[in-house]
């Protein structure tokens, strides 16, 4: 132990060099908006009528056209059941806190439900996003319809919403 704590000291006298970082490998930009203005597109007005460009990385949507394969496999699959919730990980083993609430809410209305892990499908995460244009998880299919994600499904429970919806689409 103390050989080592010596060998950690710079050698008196000698000057401190710096020692060349590995070299890593350097991921590509992409650039999401132009820089400037593509010629014809309109500019928003700011304060005080000053032109500025569009926000750069404020957010970012998936542009890929949802593929007509896609479209019919998630048509099928959220009219395959009376409630559908896509989520992060399985009812049984949720993924992240915004899915867990989801599935302890329709757990406490009684309520049966399939669930598909996105997790599990980067293809099907995307799809999801472009088919509903909502751009989290969970989502919440019922009757077929896109109800909503977290946020939205916590408040129709409180309101009430949620159940009538459900008792509706559980006689239809």
């Amino acid at each position: 132990m103390a050989a080592s704590a010596t060998a950690a000291r710079p050698l008196a006298g000698a000057a401190a060099v710096p020692l060349p970082l590995p070299a890593r490998p350097r991921t590509a930009r992409v650039a999401l908006l132009p820089l400037t203005p593509v010629p014809g597109q309109r500019l928003a007005l700011g304060r005080a009528g000053q032109e500025r460009l569009p926000a750069r990385g404020r957010s970012v949507r998936c542009l890929a056209a949802l593929s007509p394969e896609m479209r019919a496999t998630l048509d099928k699959v959220v009219g395959s059941s009376k409630v559908v919730l896509f989520m992060k990980g399985t009812k049984d083993f949720p993924q992240c806190g915004f899915s867990h609430t989801v599935v302890q809410i329709l757990r406490s209305l009684d309520v049966p439900f399939d669930t598909l892990d996105v997790l599990a499908n980067e293809a099907l995460r995307q799809g999801l996003k472009e088919y509903s244009s909502w751009p989290t998880f969970p989502q919440l299919y019922i009757d077929g319809e896109f109800f909503g994600g977290c946020d939205i499904t916590v408040e129709a429970y409180k309101s009430g919403e949620l159940q009538e919806t459900l008792e509706k689409a559980m006689c239809s």
